[in-house]
């Protein structure tokens, strides 16, 4: 799934950092909100929890100036409106993330999903994005007879 993501930080750079600190891959997501309306973070995943706080997830965000970590487990309970534009899926990052792809738009972030001309359902799961139900595809892009 090519989905674009537009990153706070150098992902790849902390990929690296957290991958040789810790001895386990870790890689990029997402860049969401979680819990807090319109403070989106960089999340990272790596599949063993983490030795001394026990999460699969991790946030980094600015704030007040600063740069921050949290456990972002919660993840996995969001749902993420995606537009399909040339191939390419694009979501809304926070709740006030008004994109326009193209002839498209999407809105909304984790508070709610607001589209023009529909939107897929997906949802993270080890670290990977999902297709949340097989219907929203359909309802989407129309059912096929092969």
């Amino acid at each position: 799934m090519n989905i674009q993501h537009e990153s706070l930080f150098d992902t790849a750079k902390v990929e690296k950092l957290y991958t040789e600190k810790d001895g386990v891959e870790v890689k990029y997501v997402c860049t969401t909100d979680l819990k807090t309306s319109d403070r989106p973070m960089d999340i990272f995943y790596r599949a063993t929890p983490h030795p001394q706080f026990g999460n699969y997830y991790f946030g980094i965000l600015r704030h007040n100036d600063q740069t921050m970590i949290t456990n972002a487990d919660v993840i996995e309970s969001l749902e993420f409106g995606m537009i399909e534009v040339d191939g390419k899926y694009h979501y809304s990052q926070s709740h006030h993330d008004y994109k326009v792809v193209g002839d498209r738009m999407i809105d909304g972030g984790r508070q709610y999903i607001k589209s023009s001309g529909g939107a897929v359902a997906m949802r993270v799961k080890n670290g990977k994005f999902y297709v949340n139900n097989i219907e929203d595809i359909i309802d989407v892009y129309g059912e096929t007879n092969d």
